[in-house]
């Protein structure tokens, strides 16, 4: 009952909304480049928002179901098939034993999420179920999927309440520069009046040393009032240290839990994202807010996200025809009721 895995992808692992806690012990929280989209992939197959799904980077798996179950993919259109025809993400797709799940080339983005009607029957590490593959813990025995790798589901679920209306438009990832939202600090007095504008006014390119722990950028150099070393102290996710060669890096999911360079700025929560949709070559540029922007900006995710569950499980609304007589003609009009 459950998930064979015929091919494994580049990277393709087992994430929930992260392993929180023991960041004193030099464990990332790890969890979903892409909480959004993440996020979303479970509402449409009535999940929990935070229940553990598969990310899928660039290159994903190919997936043979041994039992019924209902799906959706968000996040990259990295090509969606199902059964070798090309089928719609941000959509709950119901899956029969013996189907496939195979994804083509790349589109656009960098990570796609897969979520399972039910969940998977994954057991939690530390309270979590989230793949942390530099310790080898969490997910499935620590690591990314391989072929012959069985993935069990919880419950087997043949179809959902509402199907054909678990869809949405998928979201367009943008092609020129993208805009990420910071906030400066904690070390923005570490560097120059230059420094910080080039910082918020520069173009960046992600460089080829990119994936889960953080983003090398390559573009304008933040100039340092002295140095890029500070005494080790804790780093979020989203923490842009820039280190004495001026060139800044993103840290991520996975990301060492202190370091010893200065930082700059922190990427709002809504915009990490756009960070976890990027890829070698992808430009982005900073644009500085406020804690309370960033916090209205969150809390306006929370709503959209309530409003979406409310969304896909609201009754199928039934319809009544009556006929009506204006002026001696006689009109059929359909009236919907929950």
């Amino acid at each position: 009952m459950g998930v064979i895995v015929e091919n494994g992808g580049v990277l393709t692992t087992v994430q929930d909304i992260g392993r929180f806690g023991y960041e004193q012990y030099g464990l990332s929280t790890s969890g979903p480049m892409d909480q959004r989209a993440f996020q979303t992939a479970n509402v449409l197959v009535g999940n929990d928002p935070n229940e553990a799904a598969l990310e899928i980077t660039l290159l994903g798996p190919t997936l043979r179901f041994t039992s019924p179950a209902v799906i959706a993919v968000t996040g990259a259109d990295l090509s969606l098939r199902v059964n070798g025809e090309s089928a719609e993400t941000y959509r709950a797709l119901a899956m029969k034993a013996g189907d496939t799940v195979s994804f083509g080339a790349p589109v656009s983005g960098c990570r796609a999420y897969m979520a399972f009607a039910g969940g998977l029957d994954i057991p939690q590490v530390l309270g979590s179920r989230s793949t942390l593959p530099r310790f080898k813990i969490g997910g499935y025995q620590g690591r990314r999927l391989e072929k012959g790798d069985e993935l069990p589901l919880r419950s087997t679920v043949a179809s959902l309440p509402n199907l054909a209306r678990r869809r949405l438009e998928a979201p367009a990832i943008e092609s020129g520069p993208r805009t990420v939202r910071v906030i400066l600090g904690p070390q923005d007095d570490r560097f120059t009046e230059q420094g910080i504008a080039d910082f918020l006014c520069g173009t960046y390119t992600v460089g080829k040393d990119f994936d889960r722990m953080g983003y090398r950028l390559e573009g304008p150099v933040v100039a340092h009032k002295t140095d890029g070393n500070i005494i080790s102290d804790g780093i979020a996710i989203g923490s842009v240290q820039v280190p004495s060669d001026g060139h800044p890096i993103i840290m991520m999911a996975d990301h060492q839990t202190v370091g010893g360079y200065t930082k700059i700025a922190t990427v709002i929560t809504v915009d990490l994202p756009v960070i976890g949709q990027s890829k070698a070559g992808d430009q982005i540029r900073f644009e500085k807010v406020s804690v309370d922007e960033a916090q209205q900006l969150y809390a306006d995710w929370r709503r959209e996200l309530a409003a979406l569950q409310q969304q896909m499980e609201a009754p199928e609304p039934v319809g009544r025809t009556y006929r009506v007589q204006v002026n001696g003609q006689t009109f059929t009009i359909q009236v919907e009721e929950c």
